[in-house]
C-alpha cells in the first residue's frame, strides 16, 4: 500500500509518502505564520518527486483531523478530500495527539502526554500509555499547579507546543518536558497502515475536521 500523509494541525506543515511501512519521502517546515495554504501542495509535489512515484500510484490519503489550528486543519482536510475525490481513493484520518504520541513510544515512559497549544493556559491534550495507546478522552484543559498531580508517581513525558508553558507551572518529579516536537507526517505511517488494512475509511463527502472547540473570531488586525 502507498499512502500520502498530510499533517497541518499546528504550525508544522508536514507531508510524507509511505509504502509498505517504509517512509519514502518527508517534506515539512515549521512556520510561525501558518503558510500552509501556499506550501502544502508544493510539499506534496516535492514528496512525490522524492519518492519517485506519480500521484496515480497513491492508494489512500491519511490526514490529521485535529484538534489544532482551525485554518491549518481546514487546509489539510480540504486537500485530502480533493485528492481522494480526484483519484477515487479512500480517506483515512488520525487525531493530532496520537500522531504526537508516536514519537515517544517504547522509550520507557509510563505515560505520554502530548499537548497542543490552545492559547492562554489552555491546551488540547490526552493521555497515552508507553506503547502509544490512547487511554483518555481528548480534552481542552486549562493548566494549573494541580494538573496531572494524580499521576505524580508515574514516569511521564510531555511533548508538543504546549510544553513551554506547562513546564513553568507543573511540579511533577518524574516528568520530562521535551520541546521542539510537533505533529509530523512521518509519525502517521504505522497507525494509518493498520487502519487501511482494517478498511477503517472516512466518508469523503461528509468528513470534517475535529476542532474540539467552536471557532471564535478575534478582532480584526489593522
Amino acid at each position: 500500500m502507498t499512502i500520502l500523509h498530510l499533517e497541518t494541525s499546528t504550525k508544522n506543515c508536514s507531508v510524507s509518502i509511505s509504502r509498505n511501512s517504509e517512509l519514502l519521502c518527508l517534506c515539512e517546515e515549521y512556520d510561525n505564520n501558518y503558510g500552509h495554504a501556499e506550501k502544502l501542495h508544493q510539499f506534496v509535489n516535492w514528496a512525490l518527486e522524492g519518492a519517485e512515484i506519480s500521484l496515480n500510484e497513491i492508494d489512500a490519503v491519511c490526514v490529521s483531523r485535529g484538534p489544532g489550528s482551525y485554518t491549518g486543519l481546514r487546509i489539510g482536510v480540504s486537500a485530502a478530500k480533493g485528492f481522494c475525490f480526484g483519484l477515487n481513493i479512500p480517506l483515512l484520518s488520525l487525531n493530532s495527539l496520537e500522531i504526537l504520541a508516536q514519537s515517544q513510544i517504547d522509550k520507557g515512559f509510563d505515560l505520554i502526554i502530548p499537548m497542543i497549544d490552545a492559547r492562554r493556559m489552555e491546551v488540547y491534550t490526552a493521555k497515552f500509555d508507553g506503547s502509544g495507546n490512547q487511554i483518555s478522552q481528548i480534552e481542552a484543559k486549562i493548566l494549573d499547579e494541580s494538573s496531572f498531580r494524580e499521576w505524580a508517581d508515574k514516569k511521564i513525558v510531555f511533548i508538543g507546543d504546549g510544553v513551554e508553558k506547562s513546564k513553568e507551572i507543573l511540579n511533577l518529579p518524574n516528568a520530562s518536558f521535551i520541546e521542539g516536537i510537533h505533529p509530523s507526517a512521518k509519525n502517521m505511517i504505522r497507525i494509518a497502515e493498520n487502519k487501511f488494512a482494517q478498511k477503517t475509511f472516512e466518508d469523503v463527502a461528509y468528513f470534517e475536521p475535529f476542532y474540539l472547540k467552536e471557532f471564535v473570531a478575534g478582532p480584526k488586525k489593522l
